[in-house]
């Protein structure tokens, strides 16, 4: 018997702030996470100001500090996964 997997499409936040040091989302109506500015290191060392300044985007996927370039996807914060996601890539010529 064979099994069809259908792919979940990552979680999306319906808005974002922040409150201290601590960034908080709003997942849908019954759901809202958070995490301190201290699982990640551009965030750690932010200005109030700084974290403060953050934007949703790509239609709720990820947040964004653009002065800090610092991305965060959505999905991996709703589930505590909590690494840097570049914003671009940068190749070092040799």
């Amino acid at each position: 018997m064979d099994t069809v997997q259908t792919a979940v499409p990552p979680l999306a936040a319906l808005r974002c702030w922040v409150q201290g040091r601590r960034i908080y989302l709003e997942i849908n109506a019954r759901r809202s996470v958070s995490f301190p500015a201290s699982k990640y290191a551009a965030l750690a060392d932010a200005s109030q100001a700084e974290l403060e300044n953050i934007q949703l985007h790509g239609a709720g996927r990820t947040i964004q500090w653009k002065s800090l370039d610092e991305e965060v996807s959505v999905d991996d914060v709703a589930h505590g996964r909590f690494f840097h996601t570049p914003k671009a890539v940068v190749a070092h010529a040799g």
